[in-house]
């Protein structure tokens, strides 16, 4: 209902200016904490008309006709601002919106069903994923749950580096070592890589042999393709069971090695040839970015005739852009440089180019992680550590319940709470990711979200139990005028646009600011406003406003990746 609110206002002020003879195509709308709508257009006429910005807002106030908006209440004048607020239509509108739509109520049109390919995690499969690389893929998914929510036709897709040096370094060690069948296959893939890279620093000659399995793969060699193929899957194997744990799902894993056998790496290198870009460096065929701000070369292929990462990137990056409408890399700072080179030579042979969402690292209070030195703490083990604590909570929480419920309790608020404790924060800030701050559960983090849903059902169940009709259509919500009462469906209201909001800007820490507010404001209207004990009527007010709030958690926490749990 705020974009709607927000629409009406726009109208209303285009007309003004146009009433007044002001030209002026910037309406500078802002959220204020004086206003719901403020716009301070005034400051920017005054400095082109040569009139005080406090007489041209006032102007523009008294040129300003609501008599065909429902949604804006009054508008007034303070300064040079003109402050727009909501109508009294506006509050029970949304909570009847939000009553007839139920679960697609936040959901943003305006797309026209285009396609986005989202690319996230694409983590090495030489180890298990670690508390990095999860920031990664919890970006990505809330980024395409977002986007989901704006109408997109999203596709989520995963690179399977299956061709690489690490890659070819677990090849080797198959040569060497036996897979340990005790642990879980990507956790027994690291332990094989660390051992493998143990020996290969003590004999530095070896890695001749691991050279010529990336030259052998790279030329088609159907045995080391195999060999390459059946160390990786153990690895994605694993991967995926972490996704999974994690509610992260991908719907196409794209392997790398299929740019090389289909010749697509190859013509991308003879394509950036004819551009006159590429030169001969030290043996090696280099693209010049200098002349557009970059003074690193992009390495295209070695001197041995191999072909890098980036190469096969970029093959992958034109497939993809003859896909989808548009294209969204989540990717991690230390790709910062690459990602630059990628986009520039992409466009140099005409190919659209990708946004890249760039996230700086997580460290831990220890130090930075490395898989091939086994200095990491991997996402297994956190959930498993936030599980633990998690049931420690339910138990003494809820000690009557069932060992079923405390388990799946525990397992859904663990998920929700890496999930938010990573996603809060805004992906260009660096975290550290601190065990005991993830594991408190008294902070306003997920669980606390999360209870305000289980809180809002267990009213609605206490009502039902009462006799009282599940039909609550029929509720007056013009009732609902308590001042937390108003914050609340103000609050509710404003999810479409802070879905969109995430979505344009692609930063799901939005999103996930919004709904640890609208966790507060449902609080805010327990503690002051009676329910059950209320008047006949209020009460079934009451309740339709408890109902909307808990479809607008269950939306904000599935759109966050979280269940909506009935009970804690």
């Amino acid at each position: 209902m705020f974009i709607q609110f927000e629409d009406e206002v726009k109208s209303v002020l285009k007309r003004a200016f146009e009433i007044t003879g002001f030209r002026f195509s910037d309406l500078s709308l802002e959220e204020s904490e004086h206003a719901d709508l403020a716009t301070s257009a005034a400051f920017r006429l005054g400095a082109a008309c040569g009139k005080s910005p406090i007489s041209i807002a006032r102007e523009v106030r008294d040129a300003i006709r609501l008599d065909d908006s429902e949604l804006i209440g009054r508008v007034e004048v303070a300064g040079p601002y003109i402050n727009f607020f909501v109508s009294e239509k506006y509050f029970s509108r949304t909570v009847e919106r939000i009553h007839a739509e139920g679960v697609d109520f936040g959901s943003v049109t305006g797309t026209g069903g285009k396609k986005v390919i989202v690319e996230h995690t694409s983590a090495n499969p030489n180890g298990p994923l670690h508390v990095g690389h999860i920031r990664n893929s919890i970006i990505g998914d809330t980024l395409a749950r977002i986007l989901r929510r704006c109408g997109w036709d999203v596709e989520v897709q995963y690179y399977v580096n299956d061709m690489g040096r690490q890659i070819a370094v677990v090849a080797w060690a198959f040569e060497h070592f036996e897979l340990d069948s005790s642990m879980k296959s990507d956790h027994a893939i690291a332990d094989m890589y660390q051992r493998a890279n143990q020996l290969l620093e003590e004999d530095e000659e070896r890695w001749k042999e691991v050279n010529e399995l990336m030259q052998r793969v790279e030329g088609g060699d159907e045995l080391v393709l195999k060999q390459f193929s059946r160390v990786v899957e153990p690895a994605m194997d694993g991967i995926r069971e972490t996704l999974k744990r994690l509610n992260i799902d991908h719907d196409v894993f794209i392997s790398e090695s299929s740019f090389v056998t289909s010749g697509d790496v190859f013509k991308i290198v003879e394509d950036l040839k004819r551009t006159g870009r590429v030169r001969v460096d030290d043996g090696a065929f280099v693209v010049d970015l200098k002349d557009l701000g970059i003074e690193k070369s992009l390495v295209l292929q070695r001197r041995d005739g191999t072909t890098l990462y980036t190469t096969r990137d970029l093959a992958y990056h034109r497939w993809k852009a003859e896909q989808c409408d548009w294209m969204i890399d989540v990717l991690g700072s230390d790709h910062k440089l690459v990602s630059r080179q990628l986009r520039l030579v992409l466009d140099l042979i005409g190919v659209k180019q990708p946004d890249i969402v760039i996230f700086e690292f997580v460290s831990l209070p220890e130090g930075s992680m490395s898989t091939r030195k086994g200095v990491f703490i991997s996402a297994d083990e956190l959930l498993d550590e936030i599980k633990k604590h998690a049931l420690e909570e339910v138990s003494t929480r809820r000690p009557d319940t069932s060992p079923e419920f405390k388990e799946r309790v525990a397992e859904i608020v663990g998920r929700a709470a890496i999930r938010y404790d990573i996603i809060k924060v805004s992906a260009d800030k660096a975290m550290v990711f601190n065990w005991r701050e993830a594991l408190d559960f008294e902070k306003q983090g997920a669980p606390f979200i999360q209870y305000a849903h289980a809180r809002a059902c267990s009213i609605l169940r206490r009502a039902r139990g009462d006799g009282e009709e599940d039909d609550l259509g029929s509720a007056d919500p013009t009732l609902l005028t308590g001042e937390s009462e108003r914050e609340l469906i103000k609050k509710m209201a404003y999810l479409p646009k802070a879905i969109e909001r995430a979505g344009q800007d692609l930063k799901p820490h939005i999103l996930a600011a919004y709904a640890r507010e609208l966790a507060e404001s449902f609080n805010q209207f327990y503690r002051d406003s009676p329910v059950l004990n209320a008047e006949e009527d209020l009460r079934r007010a009451r309740l339709m406003l408890v109902d909307a709030a808990r479809t607008t958690l269950a939306i904000t926490l599935e759109t966050l990746g979280m269940e909506a749990p009935e009970e804690m």
